[in-house]
């Protein structure tokens, strides 16, 4: 059975960076979209980016515009966010899903299965 494994959180400073990883066990990669969002304590679930079946393109929920880049290694059956410019406000946890449906617009969590554990990342000093 797929499941997702997140990882690659942790603590980071203000303006630093880290990758996070999605790593597919029990089977492959899907050959759809997957999308990485994040949850902080109290608020609700939010798409940060999603990426296409063939990895070609990509697409960001507004926190993510210009600050992080996501991409996916097939060969590896892993999609990675590469997070840079980090705000304490991108403190959540973030997880995985994939969705029968194309990547585009707004990355709507309902729309997507398959969730992982997540991984937790705090921005602090």
């Amino acid at each position: 059975q797929l499941q997702f494994v997140e990882s690659g959180g942790g603590l980071a400073q203000p303006g630093g960076s880290l990758t996070l990883s999605c790593t597919a066990s029990g089977g492959s990669l899907p050959s759809g979209a997957i999308g990485w969002f994040r949850q902080a304590p109290g608020q609700e679930r939010e798409g940060v980016a999603c990426i296409s079946g063939r990895g070609t393109y990509m697409n960001y929920g507004d926190p993510a515009k210009g600050r992080f880049a996501i991409s996916r290694d097939s060969a590896k059956n892993t999609v990675y966010l590469q997070m840079s410019s980090l705000k304490p406000e991108d403190t959540a946890v973030y997880s995985c899903a994939t969705t029968d449906y194309i990547c585009a617009g707004i990355i709507v969590p309902s729309l997507y299965h398959t969730w992982g554990q997540g991984t937790q990342v705090t921005v602090s000093s």
